[in-house]
């Protein structure tokens, strides 16, 4: 690309690289430009331990991107990546050998908690009947449009998602499978379970794992990042890798500007260019807690007690609910659990590609305090053997990060908040500051494009497609965005 672009997008994220998409659909020019040696952000793919054994960074499931309207309209299968769906799509291990296990199939699943099956069904059936209409409201900027399509179920899976998951696990169930399975896909948020909206968050993702699933993607999350940089580059569009941005001076001329970046990382490179009040909105903007991750490269599969629990993408590790808020109430409040929920992800037993042939590779994150160093090894360990015996027999290598390495390998995991910004009720409708635009900042042409802005946290792209919206209709006077470019025929 010669000259000055029509657009930068600083950051090579999902969100970044969604946005740089959307722009490019409408004919611009745009360069994405990237501090990291390759681009991918969240959904890089590395052989860090062994060679042959690939392990994602951080994204390795993706029922979000399976869902979203965004990956939806990029068509991910004429663009060769593949989603690979393991048989359980999430398992929530129990003592005694008992497990709580999430199918494809809601009959399925409720059939499998015994007394809780028609709590099960009451919760998530009529959310599955609408499941579309849910997604695509809070995925894309339609909530700051009317009217609403699909308003009464939309509404009522607010409502009944406001509480905390606590409250709505008493509601629907009575054992502890059902209020464990529930518990646990809440806990993804970060959040302490005692608090509002964790309701909602079990709500999705359980609602997510009956309709499209908890897929991963063959052979690592790097191939989606790698298919959205060759559809930007078969349309003119550039990746600059390896360049780190201090200063938005650097664009001066460039009519639009996006950020896939923390709103801390815009302060700084905007310097005195932003109002002092937008400034300090941002310093109120608070990040939630970092993660302590381990990659390991195994002998053979985990071996759970629970025979079930080998055939699931994602486990929770943690016991019961009590447990399972009880290990997330100490992180939120800046404390290390003694028994951490553990969330593990086991990509050989529906990828083998991940690794050479009777290789096996397994991970797992606890959320810790914010910018934590400690060394969570033994803890995580010890809850991965309480529910598979033999577990470190298999161990062959491991790598860990605790939370300072995380923000290291990706600057917008702020203290190794991998979602970019505490995912609480306020922040989420005020991300990252109270505008009803949040997508623009008092700095003509510029915009915030990451996950620290509506929806939030997981590869959607539709933080990165939301900005990239706005800055079509102010900028360019394009008031409606023109729709992704197909990929060239084979």
């Amino acid at each position: 690309m010669n000259g000055t672009p029509d657009a930068v997008v600083v950051g090579a994220g999902p969100n970044g690289l969604a946005a740089a998409l959307r722009l490019a659909a409408a004919g611009l020019s745009v360069r994405v430009v990237e501090r990291g040696d390759r681009p991918g952000g969240g959904m890089r793919t590395e052989e860090h331990i062994r060679p042959g054994y690939w392990h994602d960074i951080c994204s390795t499931v993706h029922p979000m991107a399976a869902a979203a309207p965004f990956f939806r309209e990029f068509d991910l299968a004429s663009r060769g990546v593949r989603l690979v769906h393991p048989e359980i799509n999430f398992a929530h291990p129990l003592d005694g050998g008992r497990a709580a296990l999430s199918f494809s199939s809601l009959e399925h699943t409720a059939a499998g908690l015994g007394p809780d099956a028609d709590g099960y069904r009451r919760l998530f059936g009529p959310l599955l009947r609408h499941a579309d209409e849910i997604t695509d409201f809070f995925l894309t900027s339609a909530f700051r449009r009317l009217p609403v399509r699909g308003a009464p179920a939309v509404t009522r899976f607010g409502l009944q998602g406001l509480p905390n998951v606590g409250y709505l696990a008493a509601r629907y169930f009575s054992t502890d499978a059902g209020k464990a399975l529930i518990a646990g896909a809440a806990a993804h948020g970060m959040l302490d379970l005692t608090r509002p909206l964790t309701a909602a968050l079990g709500m999705f993702l359980g609602m997510m794992s009956h309709h499209q699933g908890w897929p991963l993607i063959e052979g690592g999350s790097q191939r989606l990042a790698d298919a959205m940089v060759t559809a930007l580059e078969q349309q003119g569009g550039e990746v600059v890798t390896g360049h780190e941005v201090t200063d938005l001076r650097e664009f001066a001329g460039v009519p639009a500007v996006l950020l896939d970046t923390s709103p801390g990382a815009f302060v700084a490179m905007a310097g005195n260019q932003l109002p002092v009040g937008y400034q300090r909105w941002v310093r109120r903007y608070k990040h939630g807690p970092g993660v302590f991750k381990i990659d390991w490269v195994l002998s053979e599969p985990v071996p759970w007690a629970n025979a079930d629990v080998r055939r699931a993408g994602t486990i929770h590790v943690a016991g019961t609910m009590e447990e399972t808020i009880a290990g997330e109430a100490a992180p939120a409040h800046g404390r290390l659990a003694d028994k951490p929920y553990v969330l593990a992800v086991q990509p050989t037993v529906v990828d083998p590609t991940r690794a050479p042939e009777g290789g096996h590779i397994f991970w797992a994150y606890v959320h810790v305090p914010h910018g934590s160093t400690v060394d969570m090894t033994e803890a995580i360990e010890a809850q991965v053997e309480r529910f598979a015996p033999g577990f470190r027999d298999t161990i062959v290598g491991r790598r860990t990060m605790h939370a300072g390495e995380m923000e290291h390998w990706n600057p917008s995991d702020v203290g190794g908040d991998i979602s970019n910004g505490e995912a609480s009720l306020r922040q989420m409708l005020a991300r990252p500051v109270p505008r009803w635009n949040t997508y623009s900042t008092p700095i003509t042409g510029t915009y915030l494009a990451s996950a620290a802005t509506p929806p939030g946290p997981a590869v959607h792209g539709h933080c990165g497609d939301n900005a990239a919206r706005v800055a079509l209709r102010q900028v360019f006077g394009i008031r409606k965005a023109p729709r992704l470019r197909p990929a060239p025929p084979a």
